[in-house]
């Protein structure tokens, strides 16, 4: 089965997740693996020294986890330590007990704080110092999001027209009642907003007036930290974030492996633009969507998420993989017009003379592997019962 698995990461992504209303997944499980247990105690008991040294107070993720006690708004520091905590611990587990390495992987990318643990797994950045520019902030995020609520815009049909959107912002931003903003986007008809106060109900009115119906808005229940919007501009966030990476000591050698970055369409880190795009990464919205089309557009043929209970990212592979199956199984000459590009995109010789965007059709081929899964399935204890990717 390693072997297997080895044999895919000369073609494999790696995707770490970033934060949620929950963010245990399956640790518990690991930590409580009869083979996997000290490694994963000495991962969490070394993060949560170095989180509790930032914050002042004490964190101890090993307890948590054991609890089962899952992390919420007030305990936003704690979610951070917890989700780079284990990202480190499945990544090495892979590493110790399967001899796979995922450094030789030639591509990986983080949404939002994963974008972080990218960065330290790659070499770029140190984990303490990693660990010192989120929690820093994390009790002020906690304050703005008390009044912060999230909204998911789609369309089911066409493409978002994102200026019409971002006008209606501006125009309720201007109010003086709250800030709107885009927070990701997710694909061309799906993009996140985090809005204060009422902004967000207004925003889904004048939306529902602006585009007849044809753009809608879902309202998450959740209050959420403004990551990735000007909200934090309210306490110079941003700022002191920019401040920090002046003097974080950052490795000049190309990271290993390549990081995309999330804060600026297509953008990889290199040897000298990583406070450049650190300091963006705070306040400015994440363009999954880039992200997903640059792994396909690199022939990835799998990718590995890293982290507990990862959903987003993975979700939008297999919505994107749906929709192009759906497209790919119509009995029209669109449909098969689009099975003939399917096969094309496949052959590297014949993808070089397609148009850019045919890479979207290799979407379905790319196989998704939930490292913490595979990690539970092919455990040395014998507990798990075999996954055979």
């Amino acid at each position: 089965m390693q072997i297997s698995l080895q044999e895919r990461i000369p073609t494999t992504a790696i995707a770490f997740r970033g934060y949620n209303t929950t963010n245990l997944g399956r640790s518990a499980e690991l930590l409580n693996d009869p083979a996997y247990g000290p490694v994963v105690v000495r991962i969490l008991n070394h993060v949560s020294e170095i989180s509790s040294e930032i914050m002042g107070r004490s964190i101890d993720l090993k307890q948590r986890i054991r609890n089962e006690e899952e992390t919420n708004l007030e305990t936003f520091a704690d979610a951070i330590a917890l989700i780079m905590g284990m990202e480190m611990v499945q990544v090495e587990l892979l590493r110790e007990f399967f001899d796979i390495s995922l450094e030789k992987a030639p591509l990986s990318m983080g949404y939002s704080l994963g974008e972080i643990t990218a960065l330290v797994h790659a070499g770029v950045v140190d984990l303490q110092e990693a660990l010192l520019i989120p929690l820093s902030m994390a009790d002020q995020c906690v304050e703005l999001a008390k009044d912060t609520t999230m909204g998911v815009v789609f369309s089911r049909g066409k493409q978002i027209d994102v200026p019409s959107v971002q006008r209606i912002m501006n125009h309720i931003n201007e109010q003086g009642c709250g800030v709107i903003a885009i927070s990701s986007f997710l694909s061309p008809n799906s993009i996140l907003v985090l809005g204060q106060e009422t902004t967000v109900n207004r925003f889904r009115k004048q939306v529902k007036t602006h585009f007849e119906g044809d753009v809608h808005v879902r309202k998450n229940k959740d209050h959420w930290p403004p990551m990735h919007t000007p909200v934090l501009w309210q306490k110079a966030i941003p700022n002191r974030a920019a401040h920090m990476l002046h003097t974080i000591a950052v490795n000049t050698h190309p990271p290993k492996p390549a990081v995309i970055s999330l804060a600026q369409p297509a953008a990889y880190y290199n040897d000298h633009n990583t406070r450049n795009l650190l300091g963006n990464w705070t306040d400015h919205p994440q363009h999954l969507w880039d992200a997903v089309y640059e792994i396909l557009r690199r022939g990835m043929e799998t990718v590995i998420h890293v982290g507990p209970a990862p959903n987003l990212v993975p979700a939008t592979f297999r919505r994107l993989g749906d929709n192009i199956r759906s497209q790919l199984s119509r009995r029209t000459l669109n449909g098969i017009g689009m099975r003939a590009m399917s096969g094309m995109v496949r052959r590297p010789w014949l993808n070089a003379l397609l148009p850019n965007k045919a890479a979207l059709l290799r979407a379905p081929f790319v196989e998704q592997i939930i490292l913490e899964d595979w990690l539970l399935e092919n455990s040395p204890s014998g507990k798990g019962e075999g996954a055979g990717f």
